[in-house]
């Protein structure tokens, strides 16, 4: 999988850009707040449909543009090949005015020219982001985690947006409901329905959960290996809000670092064991007013010789473990969809020691397509610099070097 194509049209501080994207790797050099990120940011937007940057799509239309009080647009396209196929992908940010001054944002996906549904347009452009900032995967909160994990999922297991959608509303209404309850009384039994819902799709996005975390898991522990040389074991420890492996009875769930499998649990097994809990729960979590356990409140934790990152763990063991992550979550994404996904790295280089460097630049060489920013060639090998395309941005403007 390649991009052959890039067009921008009011999106961050480009008004108009048309490139053909090279493939290999593409190094986007310029000085700080120039756009080389933007870049970056919107071929990801067509990976994900969303940024990394902000959580407000608003945000990403050209803020002059969007000063007018016209309806205005925010457009990306995006022309890439998969699988011998050519195809394009378009997302549409329009701003429409709204009473007096207002503005509301609408959102539009077209994949080959045909509107979709973001969940269906998910997955067919993949890629692998990695800037600085993604040190809140590991020492930020379990949102932060959980907006990993899902942003990662819902790029390969076709039905995994869909499903985390469908979950979030069930979850959402079933709160409203425990609130009624405990404001007003009523019958417990109202809430069957969407105890039905929530955990047919939360058991699903378990089960999901558990099998991509095992899979990036032994790709990342073998990647951290050479990393460090056989110093330390990397080890990513998922730990869902309900846990489908049984406790012994009368026995108390002691917090130890021991790895736990449950690779051997199967759909229906956790679906029903889920629906005996929450109902176990429902008297509680009509006082609370909360749905107190399942996928919204996981949390995943990185591990490395048994000290725990978020809490103990240094920067550079911060930067070893997220460069591992991402480096295995190249190689779960291509041995899942068979094709090699987009590098995306984002003044990367100036994070990681020289030895961190090489073996980056090493590994990019069997990608398909890389594109990197830096504010400083000489931060690349000079092997590296000569063979891939450098070109220079400036103020909303691209050029080759």
């Amino acid at each position: 999988m390649h991009l052959t194509h890039l067009s921008l049209t009011n999106f961050r501080n480009f008004a108009r850009l048309d490139i053909d994207i090279p493939k290999r790797s593409l190094l986007l050099v310029g000085s700080n707040a120039q756009g080389k990120t933007s870049i970056l940011e919107a071929i990801y937007f067509m990976a994900a449909f969303t940024s990394f940057q902000t959580h407000t799509d608003r945000q990403l239309v050209n803020f002059i543009a969007a000063r007018s009080k016209e309806l205005t647009v925010g457009r990306i396209v995006a022309d890439f090949k998969s699988k011998g196929s050519s195809h394009r992908l378009e997302a549409r940010l329009i701003l429409e005015p709204v009473g007096v001054n207002g503005k509301r944002l609408r959102k539009e996906i077209l994949l080959d020219g045909v509107k979709r549904q973001t969940s269906e347009a998910l997955g067919h452009l993949n890629a692998v982001l990695f800037v600085p900032q993604m040190s809140q995967i590991i020492e930020g909160s379990p949102r932060e985690r959980r907006r990993y994990l899902n942003q990662t999922l819902a790029q390969i297991i076709p039905a995994y947006a869909h499903t985390l959608s469908e979950y979030a509303q069930a979850i959402t209404q079933r709160n409203a409901l425990l609130k009624q309850l405990g404001e007003r009384g009523g019958d417990p039994d109202q809430l069957a329905f969407w105890d039905e819902t929530v955990t047919d799709r939360g058991a699903r996005l378990i089960l999901w959960r558990i099998q991509a975390i095992t899979e990036l898991e032994t790709l990342a522990a073998r990647v951290h290996h050479e990393l460090t040389h056989g110093a330390e074991v990397l080890r990513l420890d998922y730990r869902p809000a309900y846990d489908p492996l049984p406790n012994p009875e009368n026995q108390y769930a002691l917090k130890m670092d021991t790895e736990t499998d449950r690779s051997h649990l199967e759909l229906a097994t956790i679906k029903e064991s889920f629906a005996e809990r929450l109902t176990a729960l429902r008297a509680e979590e009509i006082a609370r007013g909360i749905t107190t356990i399942g996928p919204h409140r996981d949390e995943l934790r990185f591990l490395a010789n048994s000290i725990d990152l978020g809490d103990y763990g240094s920067r550079g063991q911060m930067r070893t473990a997220l460069l591992s992550l991402k480096l295995a979550e190249v190689d779960w994404m291509k041995n899942r969809s068979g094709e090699w996904p987009l590098i995306l790295l984002d003044e990367v280089m100036a994070e990681l020691d020289p030895q961190r460097r090489r073996d980056l630049l090493s590994y990019l060489d069997k990608s398909e397509q890389s594109l990197l920013t830096t504010t400083d060639l000489q931060l690349f090998t000079e092997e590296f610099t000569e063979q891939a395309t450098v070109w220079k941005v400036k103020k909303g403007s691209v050029s080759k070097a």
